[in-house]
């Protein structure tokens, strides 16, 4: 949970360099918020209650909102420490291959040396240690 709240910390930090394991523990944190949301929003459908549907809808359509600026945060910032510029997010647009190279892009390992975008963040926590 403590990497999903970094990248709070982090909302509208565009440089620097996350790691891995931040990125997929927020995606996975929030994977599951969502899937919550969804689930609230489907009760109240399934139930033809209008106000749990609304209450969900509205919950659902506001963490999104909230969670726009984190998400392209932390992906520019993973991006970063696989050496490439946040401007590679774009490749995303590409239909269907570009959203199989941003997801390798994601799963690769750090640059291991300090590059453009600074320090490893795993040397950094090493060091803390």
């Amino acid at each position: 949970m403590n990497w999903y709240l970094k990248v709070f910390k982090q909302y509208f930090d565009f440089s620097g360099r996350a790691r891995r394991k931040e990125y997929w523990m927020f995606t996975f944190f929030n994977a599951i918020i969502i899937l919550l949301l969804m689930l609230i929003m489907g009760v109240g459908i399934a139930s033809k209650n209008s106000g749990l549907t609304a209450i969900g809808g509205f919950l659902f359509f506001g963490y999104n909102l909230a969670t726009i600026i984190p998400s392209l945060a932390v992906c520019v910032r993973r991006l970063h420490d696989t050496n490439r510029s946040g401007w590679s997010y774009f490749v995303v647009f590409i239909p269907f291959i570009g959203f199989i190279m941003l997801l390798i892009w994601f799963c690769t390992e750090s640059e291991e040396s300090e590059n453009e975008w600074g320090v490893n963040p795993k040397e950094l926590e090493q060091k803390r240690e």
